[in-house]
């Protein structure tokens, strides 16, 4: 875990490599390539900035949901001053800073930990939020580090008011299309979220055996064509290794049949999703940050979390349907005092964003949101 005290070293970061259009053939197949919405892609080409957008690094950023999660938790923010001062928020998913922006803007009092694994998105958090250099500590982390976070803040002793995950690769990722996340241009296979973590995209297309390149495209995309595809790589690195995303691109249109290419989103969509997944360890880490995150909640703080896809949302369903469950043992017809739940849910279910957010941020449609309070046990 590095923390970062100070913005100077966030000011600049490392130049961006050479990224290209899709090749013409790649066009050819994916017609649709320059249109089609990923999980949380903006629409392509020369869309007009929604109102509200923050720009970051000349790219509009519109965070999710911003005014839901505000409402969510700001009763756990403002309990002890309505201004926010002596709560603690934890943006366990920093990205570019606009959740936090609008969190410190609002509550003048307020002090933020911000998490992130990228260097760049500390870089672009930092300087978007230096006019509250004061109130927050940016820490170099995965989101399952926030244990380690808060012990070592300065609220170690009494646990934090509220809590907000924003899941999946950030909106900044996915507009640097040198870093291999999308699909609409030709760039190298890289798609780590820490450029300097070891595993990269083309390390596991070019290595991993295909009865496991299989398995990954089909537990972590859910791709039904799985076995293909594996067939399809091991094939192509046998004459040259894939080294790029339009390359890869290239290689799913030959792998899936074409009455599948032309339904059911991009073909490319669930590739990509599960090789990102698999590089960044993602689901491992949610499992993990999960229960940590409602163990440093004080009672009566707040945690929101917004998952983009299945996998991610299940996993968080899973824990917050245990942490909002009677401890009572099962048969008994009265619940012991001391065993009732500690946790209630704040959302029916998954909320959803509706056709206006949808409309002017399209990266919210998948958006799967839920919150619970605490309002029982200590700090575990």
């Amino acid at each position: 875990m590095k923390h970062s005290a100070t913005f100077s070293d966030l000011a600049t970061g490392p130049q961006a490599r050479a990224v290209r259009p899709l090749p013409e053939p790649a066009l050819t197949y994916f017609p649709d390539v320059r249109f089609v919405l990923s999980d949380r892609d903006l629409t392509a080409g020369a869309a007009p900035i929604p109102d509200g957008a923050a720009m970051v690094d000349d790219q509009p950023h519109v965070p999710v949901l911003l005014d839901r999660c505000v409402e969510l938790l700001a009763p756990a923010l403002t309990r002890q001053n309505p201004d926010g001062s002596g709560a603690t928020l934890v943006d366990a998913t920093l990205g570019a800073g606009g959740h936090s922006e609008r969190f410190l803007a609002e509550f003048p009092g307020l002090r933020l930990i911000g998490l992130d694994r990228d260097p760049d998105a500390l870089r672009i958090a930092g300087q978007r939020l230096a006019p509250f250099a004061d109130r927050i500590t940016l820490v170099r982390t995965r989101y399952d580090g926030i244990a380690e976070a808060v012990a070592e803040s300065d609220c170690a002793a009494k646990g934090v008011d509220a809590i907000l995950f924003d899941l999946g690769v950030s909106s900044m990722q996915l507009d640097r299309p040198e870093r291999g996340f999308s699909y609409s241009t030709d760039a190298p296979l890289d798609m780590r979220m820490d450029a300097e973590s070891d595993l990269t995209a083309a390390e596991i297309l070019n290595t991993y055996d295909e009865k496991a390149l299989a398995r990954l495209l089909r537990e972590y995309g859910e791709e039904r064509f799985a076995g293909r595809i594996a067939a399809h790589i091991v094939r192509r690195r046998a004459t040259a290794p894939l080294r790029t995303t339009g390359e890869l691109v290239e290689l799913l249109y030959q792998a899936i049949p074409a009455p599948a290419r032309r339904t059911g989103g991009h073909p490319a969509k669930r590739t990509f999703q599960a090789l990102r997944i698999a590089v960044n360890a993602e689901l491992e880490s949610l499992r993990r940050a999960i229960p940590a995150a409602l163990a440093v909640l004080r009672p009566g703080g707040r945690i929101a979390v917004m998952a983009y896809q299945s996998l991610e949302d299940r996993i968080v369903k899973s824990e917050f349907t245990a942490a909002t469950a009677s401890r009572t043992p099962p048969g008994l017809p009265v619940e012991l005092p001391g065993h009732g739940p500690e946790f209630v849910a704040l959302t029916r279910g998954a909320e959803r964003a509706g056709a206006e957010e949808i409309d002017r941020n399209p990266r919210s449609a998948p958006v799967r949101l839920r919150a619970l309070e605490k309002v029982g046990g200590e700090q575990r």
